[in-house]
């Protein structure tokens, strides 16, 4: 089971510059799905690479998926010269992508906000943002949740800017 607000937690405290997407930015929303991962656009620069790999090393990252004993250093060259990460750790799977279907990181800062999730504040993407790359992505598992989004949007706006 993902300890999601560990691994939240741990990135926070590392100053790790990411956006919280994915079913997590969904619960932030007050959706009441499950998801088994953190999924998190993380910044592509030097620094937040070697942020990253000082937050994870001591969780053992490896491949999710990968058979045993497939070679994988997990350091800034590895993340630098990749892309995206499905990771499981010990504190459960993560998602480290540098870029997803709406963009990266500096595209969607704009697009994200500070919200409580698992009791920390973290940067997630909007909800309009969120409907968005899930429909983009096109995936049958984001399909479904579009619904779901939408009607909390519809929600949203129908309280107004109070909500």
């Amino acid at each position: 089971m993902t300890e999601y607000a560990k691994l939240l937690q741990l990135l926070k405290a590392a100053d790790v510059e990411f956006i919280v997407v994915g079913g997590v930015a969904g619960i932030a929303h007050g959706v009441a799905r499950f998801t088994k991962d953190v999924d998190v656009v993380y910044r592509r620069s030097d620094e937040n690479y070697q942020r990253l790999v000082n937050t994870l090393a001591n969780h053992s990252p490896y491949l999710r998926g990968a058979p045993k004993g497939l070679p994988f250093i997990w350091d800034a060259r590895t993340i630098k010269q990749g892309l995206n990460f499905t990771l499981i750790t010990d504190l459960g799977e993560i998602d480290l992508l540098g870029e997803i279907a709406g963009g990266d990181y500096e595209k969607l800062l704009p697009h994200s906000e500070e919200l409580t999730v698992y009791g920390l504040k973290c940067r997630c993407l909007s909800l309009q943002k969120l409907i968005d790359v899930k429909r983009a992505a096109g995936r049958p598992k984001d399909l479904e949740a579009i619904a779901e989004l939408e009607a909390l949007l519809e929600e949203r706006d129908a309280l107004g800017p109070e909500a």
